[in-house]
C-alpha cells in the first residue's frame, strides 16, 4: 500500500510539470525539440505510470479471477466461465481510467496456425462478454493470440488448464477526466478500500478459479 501511495504522489506531483496532460506519453513525440528538462519530466512521468500499471494490475489480480478455461477446441464461454467475467467487469467498472487487454491461450494439439486463430477467438469472445455487461469497447482489447506457446501445464494432450484466456491490467485512457482533474489518487484509494471491506468476493472468486481449472 505504501508503495501505491508513492507512486501516486510521484505521478500527480509530475502532471503539474510542464509535460503534456495525461499518462500516456509517446516517446520522442511533441516533447521533441522543448530540451532536455521536458524530456527528463516526461521520462520520469511514465516511469511513475508504469509503476501504478504494475500496481493496479497485481490488485486486480488479487480481486478477481483473471482467468477463464474453455473446452476443447472450443471458443465458447460456459457458465464458470461467464460468472468469472462478470466478476471481471465488475471490477473493470470502478476503473473507468484503466485500459485492459485480453490474452488467448490453448493446448498443444493441432497445429500452430490453428491453435493462434483459436486464442484470438477466444480473447475476442472475453471482450464480448466484458462489453455485453456494459464496458466501453474501447478500453478493451483482444490481443494477439500467444496459441500453444505458453502452456501452463507442459503436455501435448489436450489440457483444460492450457485453453484459457488471461485479462490484464494494459494502461491508462488518456485524457480520461479522472487523471486530470486532481481525482485520481482518491478513486484508486476507494478501490482499495472497496477491496479491503469485501473478503468475501475473494473466497468467491478463489472457489470459481478451482471450479474453472479443474481438468
Amino acid at each position: 500500500m505504501r508503495h501505491v501511495l508513492t507512486a501516486l504522489g510521484c505521478a500527480l506531483s509530475l502532471a503539474a510539470c510542464s509535460a503534456p496532460p495525461g499518462f500516456d506519453q509517446e516517446a520522442g513525440g511533441s516533447t521533441a525539440g522543448f530540451g532536455s528538462s521536458t524530456l527528463t519530466n516526461t521520462a520520469a512521468q511514465g516511469r511513475a505510470s508504469e509503476g501504478l500499471r504494475v500496481d493496479l494490475a497485481r490488485q486486480f489480480a488479487a480481486d478477481v479471477d483473471t482467468v477463464i478455461n474453455f473446452a476443447f477446441n472450443s471458443d465458447q464461454l460456459d457458465t464458470a466461465a461467464r460468472a468469472t467475467l462478470q466478476q471481471q467487469a465488475g471490477w473493470i467498472r470502478r476503473f473507468p481510467e484503466l485500459r485492459f487487454r485480453v490474452y488467448g491461450h490453448t493446448d498443444l494439439v493441432g497445429s500452430d496456425a490453428y491453435n493462434q486463430a483459436l486464442g484470438l477467438r477466444r480473447a475476442r469472445a472475453a471482450v464480448a462478454y466484458l462489453v455485453s455487461q456494459g464496458l466501453d469497447a474501447r478500453r478493451l482489447e483482444a490481443v494477439a493470440s500467444f496459441g500453444e506457446q505458453r502452456p501452463l501445464v507442459a503436455t501435448t494432450q489436450p489440457e483444460r488448464a492450457n485453453r484459457r484466456t488471461v485479462t490484464e491490467v494494459s494502461g491508462f485512457v488518456q485524457g480520461h477526466p479522472n487523471l486530470l482533474n486532481g481525482k485520481y489518487a482518491a478513486v484508486v484509494f476507494e478501490g482499495y478500500v472497496e477491496s479491503a471491506a469485501s473478503p468475501s468476493s475473494l473466497g468467491d472468486a478463489g472457489s470459481l478459479s478451482e471450479a474453472v481449472t479443474a481438468p
